[in-house]
C-alpha cells in the first residue's frame, strides 16, 4: 500500500480524516508493543476518541520486564493488558501505534483501521488510516501534533508520558530527530511532571533482579575501554538491555557487549559512547551472516539461532568465547 499523505499534508486535514474513522458505536482496540513511546501514544489516542468511542482499550503484546518500564507504567497508572485477553469480536475498530504489522507475527492477525508509526514505511503496512512518518524521533511527537490539532490541552499524566516517549525514543535527542521533536518536547515540558521522569528514570533494579546484576558483576570482564559479558541464559532480552545500559555507565568503559541465551536465540546488545565506533556495523560485520544484526552508532543487537551458531563452535570453545572472538575479530 501507498503512503496516502504527502509530506504537505497538513496535520489539520490528517487529524480530520483521523476522527472520521471512530463514531460512537465503535469500541476501540489500541495495540502495542509496550515500551514508554507506545504506551504514550496509545493514552494520546485514547484522549483523542474520548467520548466519540464506546469503549477504548489498550493491548500489548509483550511481557514488560525492564525496571523503569515497569516504574513508567505504575507511575503513570497506564492500564493495559496482554493480548491473550483481547476477544476480538467486543472491538469494532482496531489501532497499531509504533509499529506496522511486519513488526511481529501477532500484528498480521488483524485488519488494522489505524496505523500510526515514526519506522520505515514497509508497503505491506494496510490501514483505512495509515501515517508513518519515519524521519520522526517518535510516534509520541505525532500524537502530540494530533491533540494540538485539536486544541486539547495535555493532562499531567499524559503529558509526562509523552514526554517521556520522546525522551526515550530520541536517546535525549541523541538519534536521529526532527525540529518537530524538539517542538513537541518544549510543548510537553509546560505540563509534565519532572519529578515522575527523574523517578521513572532512576528506577534501574527491582528486588527481583538484583540477583541478576549480582551474576553480572562475577561474570563480566573489561578489555581495554570494552565491558564484555556473555549471561548465559536469561529470563527476558529486557535483562540484557539494562546490563548493557549500565556497564555503559563505568568511568573506563565506552562501549559494552552483552549477550545470552534466550529460547532457541542468542541475542548479543551493543552500546557505544564514542564517536569513532559504529555499533550497527560492527554488530553487522561480526554477526550479519549467522543471523539478523545491526543498529545505530550507540545501539545495536544482533540476534542469532542457537543451532546457526553450534556448527561455527571450535572445539573447547564456549558460546562466550565465540562472541567475543568475534568482537574481537570485527573491531
Amino acid at each position: 500500500m501507498e503512503h496516502p499523505f504527502s509530506k504537505s499534508c497538513s496535520i489539520a486535514e490528517r487529524y480530520k480524516r483521523l476522527m472520521d474513522l471512530i463514531h460512537t458505536e465503535d469500541s476501540l482496540a489500541i495495540i502495542i508493543n509496550a515500551d514508554p513511546d507506545s504506551l504514550a501514544s496509545a493514552l494520546a489516542l485514547r484522549r483523542l476518541f474520548w467520548r466519540r468511542a464506546k469503549k477504548i482499550n489498550i493491548f500489548r503484546i509483550n511481557v514488560v520486564k525492564r525496571p523503569d518500564n515497569l516504574a513508567f507504567i505504575r507511575s503513570l497508572n497506564i492500564e493495559n493488558q496482554h493480548i491473550r485477553k483481547l476477544k476480538i469480536h467486543n472491538f469494532t475498530r482496531f489501532a497499531l501505534l509504533d509499529s506496522q504489522p511486519h513488526h511481529h507475527e501477532m500484528f498480521r492477525r488483524f485488519q488494522f483501521d489505524i496505523i500510526i508509526d515514526h519506522h520505515p514505511f514497509n508497503n505491506s503496512s494496510k490501514a483505512r488510516f495509515l501515517d508513518i512518518r519515519e524521519e520522526y524521533g517518535a510516534t509520541s511527537t505525532i500524537l502530540t501534533e494530533y491533540l494540538r490539532a485539536a486544541r486539547i490541552r495535555p493532562s499531567p499524566r499524559i503529558a509526562t508520558a509523552l514526554f517521556y516517549g520522546i525522551k526515550t525514543d530520541t536517546d535525549n535527542f541523541m538519534r536521529s530527530s526532527l525540529p518537530n521533536d524538539i517542538n513537541a518536547f518544549r510543548f510537553l515540558y509546560s505540563f509534565a511532571n519532572i519529578n515522575i521522569i527523574k523517578k521513572i528514570e532512576s528506577s534501574e533494579i527491582t528486588r527481583d533482579s538484583l540477583n541478576i546484576f549480582i551474576k553480572a558483576f562475577e561474570k563480566v570482564s573489561f578489555h581495554k575501554d570494552m565491558a564484555f559479558l556473555y549471561m548465559e541464559e536469561v529470563q527476558s532480552p529486557d535483562h540484557l538491555v539494562i546490563l548493557a545500559d549500565f556497564l555503559l555507565k563505568i568511568a573506563e568503559v565506552n562501549f559494552t557487549v552483552v549477550s545470552g541465551r534466550y529460547g532457541s536465540r542468542i541475542l548479543v546488545i551493543f552500546r557505544n559512547a564514542e564517536f569513532k565506533r559504529d555499533m550497527g556495523r560492527l554488530a553487522e560485520r561480526a554477526f550479519g551472516k549467522l543471523g539478523s544484526a545491526g543498529g545505530h552508532i550507540n545501539a545495536a543487537r544482533a540476534e542469532i539461532e542457537l543451532e546457526r551458531i553450534k556448527g561455527e563452535l571450535q572445539e573447547g570453545m564456549d558460546m562466550g568465547d565465540f562472541i567475543f572472538k568475534k568482537i574481537k575479530d570485527h573491531r
